[in-house]
């Protein structure tokens, strides 16, 4: 029996409810928000969701766990040089300056530009987050290695005529300007030959551009990437779409005040003499605010299936291996769609504990954002007209209602499943059903989300 061919895309929509937590922040420290529909909603960015899946998926992958068991996957950082250093180090016995000064000029000889080595503490930092497989520096360090003697000369040269320009070339605003990197300039191109740094040959830089390349790196050929300093290294496009997360309700948000206890005072406070001695340790350790959010949050993902596929046969997979790889690719996207959530405050909130209160998932020839659906704020007002009560179910109510009437026009729509974990939702979920609804399918688990 042959299969109907899969929908290009898979839209995931989720409700959760939060309660005191804060999840992100601006610049100041506080909740950020938006303005929708008239009034204030708290927001949580996409960027903080697709982080905190990207990392789920990928701390699955590593620890043996899940469809992505073994394969491999990106870190996204600027400390390329001092891993490749690592490596060098305790992989093949350099000394500590020598394998750094060394695995920077390689790595910057390519293209990407460091932190300024004034600074100890961003000298040995790339200028821009790179996001590149967790191999990556291993295969530097094993390519230096291999060809340890020819990347020392050229390293020796390097660096000294970077050093002579430095020293020549005046400094902007504190800053020394930068010496040109170009890895294939020539003489008379129109840079002055000592400001011209030498070269990386080209089989070199050629190992240096394949390990830093997206390879089969799972998450980057979900995620995507993006690489402006190298017009040679690939950059790809994503296959995941996010929308930022917010409140289905108008922003409530609450300043918490905190007094922070220091041990060692109450310790002499309990133990003074006399009154005298207890005043002077009197007061808290510490005292200050913070902002806590709570309300029922929507979000929205889209998953490409065919940008997805197209992405790992690039990295070079076969049309088979990568028909597969999509597959489990698919079932960990939607496994942290649903499990994962940002890290912060996760001590001081349990935030991290919450689970989804309903997770709504179907396919489609194109992506499908139900955010229209709570244009109007829910009103949980039990005394107003307009009151719909506690904005959770009453938020299950209005998106399954409007993918119901989304359904009615749109033909290219399957069957929604629905999976909730909240015994409430569950009874407005089997309203749905008992009308007669055949557009909805209850699940239990988050593999049955995504056939």
């Amino acid at each position: 029996m042959t299969e109907a061919p899969r929908s290009q895309f898979l839209s995931l929509h989720v409700l959760e409810t939060l309660v005191a937590v804060l999840p992100v922040r601006d610049e100041n420290g506080s909740p950020k928000s938006l303005v929708y529909g008239g009034v204030e909603r708290h927001m949580i960015t996409s960027q903080a969701r697709r982080r905190a899946e990207r990392v789920h998926a990928r701390d699955r992958a590593n620890a043996g766990i899940g469809a992505l068991a073994g394969r491999s996957t990106g870190l996204r950082t600027r400390e390329w040089a001092l891993i490749t250093a690592k490596s060098l180090e305790t992989d093949h016995g350099w000394d500590r300056a020598e394998a750094v000064a060394t695995a920077r000029a390689v790595i910057e000889a390519v293209g990407l530009k460091f932190g300024d080595p004034a600074k100890k503490t961003v000298a040995n930092l790339t200028k821009v987050l790179l996001f590149a497989p967790a191999d990556t520096g291993t295969r530097i360090a094993a390519h230096i290695q291999e060809h340890a003697d020819e990347l020392r000369t050229w390293r020796d040269g390097y660096l000294q005529v970077q050093d002579e320009v430095r020293k020549k070339t005046p400094r902007k605003g504190g800053r020394a300007v930068q010496a040109s990197q170009e890895p294939e300039a020539e003489e008379g191109a129109g840079s002055a030959p000592e400001a011209t740094l030498p070269p990386l040959p080209k089989p070199h830089r050629d190992a240096v551009l394949f390990a830093i390349a997206p390879r089969d790196a799972i998450d980057i050929a979900l995620y995507g990437r993006f690489l402006a300093e190298i017009a040679d290294s690939p950059n790809v496009d994503g296959a995941v779409q996010s929308s930022h997360a917010f409140t289905v309700q108008e922003a409530e948000q609450v300043d918490d005040f905190y007094a922070a206890a220091d041990d060692a005072k109450l310790h002499r406070k309990r133990n003074a003499l006399d009154f005298l001695d207890s005043a002077d340790d009197a007061g808290a350790g510490m005292t200050g605010y913070q902002s806590l959010i709570s309300g029922t949050f929507y979000r929205h993902a889209v998953l490409d299936r065919v940008q997805l596929t197209t992405n790992l046969r690039a990295a070079g997979m076969t049309e088979a291996e990568a028909a597969e790889t999509a597959v489990d690719a698919e079932k960990e996207f939607v496994n942290a769609f649903v499990e994962a959530f940002p890290d912060a405050k996760k001590n001081s909130t349990a935030s991290t504990g919450s689970l989804p209160a309903l997770v709504l998932a179907f396919e489609g020839t194109r992506p499908y954002n139900y955010a229209a659906a709570f244009q109007r704020p829910v009103d949980e007002s039990p005394t107003s007209a307009g009151g719909e009560g506690p904005a959770g179910p009453a938020a299950v109510r209005r998106l399954l209602t409007h993918h119901a009437f989304v359904s009615e026009r749109r033909p290219d729509l399957t069957a929604a499943r629905v999976l909730t974990y909240d015994p409430q939702i569950d009874v407005v979920v089997k309203e749905f059903e008992v009308a007669g609804r055949d557009d909805v399918a209850s699940v239990t688990e988050i593999g049955e989300l995504a056939p």
